[in-house]
């Protein structure tokens, strides 16, 4: 049997000691962080996100998605685009994508990214008489994020829950 012993001096033991404490807390917050982020979500019916669809392939498949928000739209987008998810985000990105996340979605996974983008004009907005419009972004058939607008000027844009 080998014994092995080691000296440690009371600093490099504190030092030590120390490092584990602060890997043990980034752990816990960031434990606590995505716990928080799952009880932010919705929890009533109708606010409820559906869960996020990956086969996503048709026109009609897009307008009944947006349907599971409570959403009527024109059947057919308002318009239809190629964009690319940027790889060196802007404030501007930071902040839509911090909406984004709000729903379950992060738009840093597909940094780089070529995304279909549809506009949807909303035919049921709540207590409005502006034009809202609902944008869903496709990757690879599946809902990355989306959101809804208003066209007025200094419009509003939210998460695509229905506003209460």
């Amino acid at each position: 049997m080998v014994i092995m012993t080691a000296k440690v001096s009371k600093s490099k033991l504190i030092a030590i000691s120390l490092l584990i404490f602060v890997a043990v807390i980034l752990l816990v917050l960031g434990l606590s962080s995505s716990a928080r982020k799952q009880a932010a979500l919705p929890e009533n019916g109708a606010q409820e996100a559906p869960a996020v669809p990956s086969e996503i392939k048709t026109n009609d498949d897009r307008v009944a998605y947006l349907g599971s928000f409570g959403w009527e739209v024109c059947e057919e987008p308002k318009q239809t685009q190629e964009v690319r998810i940027p790889t060196e985000p802007s404030e501007v990105f930071e902040r839509y994508n911090d909406l984004q996340i709000s729903q379950g979605f992060d738009l840093h996974e597909y940094s780089g990214k070529s995304v279909k983008r549809y506009v949807y004009e909303i035919t049921n907005y709540p207590n409005s008489e502006d034009t809202y419009y609902a944008t869903l972004l496709i990757y690879k058939n599946a809902v990355i994020g989306g959101d809804v607008c208003s066209s007025a000027q200094g419009g509003t844009m939210h998460s695509l829950n229905m506003p209460k």
